[in-house]
């Protein structure tokens, strides 16, 4: 795609600065184009309950299916595959969205072993709370920061997923918008979480009725 019509600027992961402590990550502001702002919020996918979703049980808008392509497009898994020095090549994605954050969400946790690379996208307005700001932490202690990333439309985190790739957020409830991606090391483990991230929605969307 002609990168001036692009939502996302890949050029941004490039110019990243890699931070290897307590475990690698960049943070990019700004990751998608200021013209595409207010238009994604707008069409985010409504939710109607907490948790995860994946995009094969939310109803995606014709400007949120583009973005999730641009985001699973050569492009930007070469840039990552770059700046991590990792092989991407033919390596599965899986997405998930949320809208909505529960209390008890945020649990300090690393990832499971079959994730390589996580990536978080976030798709609110500007963030005041204190809940609910990702902390890339050095220890399984939410209080062990190194640094504390506000949900903001178009700031994009991404990880290297080790055992020490420990990150959570303080508690919050309300509206919070995430895309999470990953690249994964089957596609069998696609297909289980798909699997059980959509038996656990379709919980979700009954129960909040």
């Amino acid at each position: 795609m002609d990168s001036r019509l692009s939502m996302i600027d890949v050029g941004k992961v490039d110019s990243a600065r890699l931070e290897t402590l307590p475990y690698e990550y960049i943070t990019v502001s700004n990751f998608i184009r200021d013209e595409w702002k207010d238009k994604l919020i707008e069409t985010y996918p409504k939710l109607k309950a907490a948790g995860s979703f994946p995009l094969t049980t939310v109803t995606c808008s014709r400007e949120f299916k583009q973005l999730i392509d641009e985001m699973n497009s050569g492009a930007f898994r070469r840039a990552i595959a770059s700046k991590f020095s990792v092989d991407l090549e033919g390596k599965p994605t899986m997405f998930t969205v949320r809208g909505k954050c529960r209390s008890k969400d945020g649990q300090v946790h690393t990832d499971s072993e079959s994730k390589i690379i996580t990536v978080l996208l976030y798709m609110n307005p500007s963030w005041e709370n204190q809940g609910g700001r990702l902390r890339v932490l050095n220890s399984n202690n939410i209080e062990d920061i190194k640094t504390e990333i506000p949900p903001d439309v178009g700031t994009l985190l991404v990880f290297k997923r080790s055992d020490r790739s420990y990150h959570g957020h303080l508690p919050f409830e309300g509206p919070r918008k995430v895309i999470q991606m990953n690249w994964v090391t089957h596609q069998k483990f696609v297909d289980q979480e798909q699997k059980r991230h959509r038996f656990s929605a379709l919980f979700k969307m009954f129960s909040s009725y």
